[in-house]
Formats: structure tokens, sequence, C-alpha cells
């Protein structure tokens, strides 16, 4: 048995938690799902690892009953290069129509950066902007939130991204909120680095249920910081 599926399973029954239901009360939003909720994390070469490791791995505890998980490019399946020179092979191809939920995390900032590149190339940001349709949430960790903003998605919304891009991100039309976690609905951002931690744990929270929020947050030995700002 993989650790993760050991520390999961063995919190749960500590917890007597049963992972997908939820409780009753304001925590309740979520309803249970008949299928997994698909979920697709965005790669390009450059991409920060802590930014897409972070909620991966929140939405990994879930398990696979719950979450089905795809990495994505919007050139195709390929070899992406992070920014640690790591290599990671993306085999599923560009299929927003079949996701619940994109995740778009940063890639540095500034002139030169793997994010400025991608937004001077305007491949991906063309991706994500046709990718909007009603029932999909697009959510980004970091500076990836100025991918959303190239693509025109968080223009006139609340949003937020590191603390480094906030004034760029105002002066492209977004309503910067200065908190952690940002949902907007069917927008969902989030601060710098690690907050993506706390952005998959609201995810989780919202589209499972507290307990399942709760049981990652146990097997992680995290707790999640600041107050989520939801409309």
């Amino acid at each position: 048995m993989h650790r993760r599926s050991l520390l999961r399973s063995g919190a749960a029954a500590a917890a007597g938690l049963t992972l997908g239901v939820t409780t009753t009360g304001p925590a309740a939003a979520a309803a249970p799902r008949r299928t997994p909720l698909r979920i697709h994390t965005v790669l390009y070469d450059g991409v920060e690892e802590q930014d897409f490791a972070g909620p991966v791995e929140v939405f990994g505890i879930a398990g696979t009953e719950l979450i089905k998980q795809s990495f994505v490019s919007a050139d195709g399946p390929r070899t992406v290069t992070s920014s640690a020179g790591m290599t990671i092979q993306v085999r599923d191809r560009w299929s927003p129509q079949s996701a619940d939920v994109i995740v778009v995390p940063g890639g540095g900032y500034g002139t030169g950066s793997p994010l400025d590149k991608e937004i001077r190339r305007g491949v991906l940001p063309k991706a994500l902007a046709a990718a909007r349709r009603p029932g999909l949430i697009v959510a980004s960790v970091c500076s990836g939130t100025m991918l959303l903003s190239a693509a025109g998605i968080t223009k006139g919304r609340p949003c937020t991204t590191h603390h480094i891009a906030k004034k760029d991100l105002a002066a492209q039309g977004g309503k910067v909120v200065n908190a952690r976690v940002v949902d907007d609905g069917d927008l969902v951002t989030c601060g710098g680095v690690t907050s993506g931690i706390d952005l998959g744990l609201w995810l989780l929270e919202r589209l499972h249920g507290v307990e399942t929020a709760l049981l990652a947050e146990e097997v992680l030995e995290y707790e999640r910081r600041g107050t989520v700002w939801h409309s």
C-alpha cells in the first residue's frame, strides 16, 4: 500500500470519517458526486514545482474514486521541464471540455521569466480564454493568475496573486483582494507558492465536503492560514 493511502485510511478510521460525505450546516456546501471530479493541472516549461505540487498532493489524498487528476499542456502531450530542471511527461491531451477544474500554476515573474515567455508566446492564454464555459472552475496559484489575466479571465473580478504581481494584476483590470485564497465562483485564485496547498484544501472542501478537507489536513499535518474570501 502506498504511504499516502495508508495515512489516508488510518486517519479516516481514527476520525470516523467517510470521504466525500458532507456534514450538515453552513460548511456542507458540497453534494456527493456520482463520478470523480476531473482536475486538469496545466504545465509548461519553467513551471514552479511547489505551485502545482501542493494542490496535486491535496487532491491525491482524496483518492481516485473522488478525484481524477491529469497533467495537460496547451501544446498537447510532451515533456515539460520544470523550473528546477526536472522533466515531467504530460500524457493527456488539452481537453478543457472534459475538465471540471483547471489549475494554472505560476512560473516565476518579471521580464524573461518562464511565465513572461508564456504570456508573450500567447498560446496558453488563448487556450485558457477559449476553455471557459458554464460549469468549469478555473483556478490559479501564485503568478499563474497573471496567465489568467493575459487571457482576460480576471478583468473586473475579485482575484489575487503573489504579492510582487498584485500591482500589475490591478493595472490589468483585476479587483485585487488581499486574501490568501479568493473564490469568485468559477474563478478561484490564491497568493504565493505555498498558498496553493490552501487553494487545494478549499476546493476539496467546497466540492467534496469539509470532512474530506479535514482528512487531507490531517494526512498532510498542515493547518490552513487566513480566511478564504468568497463571493
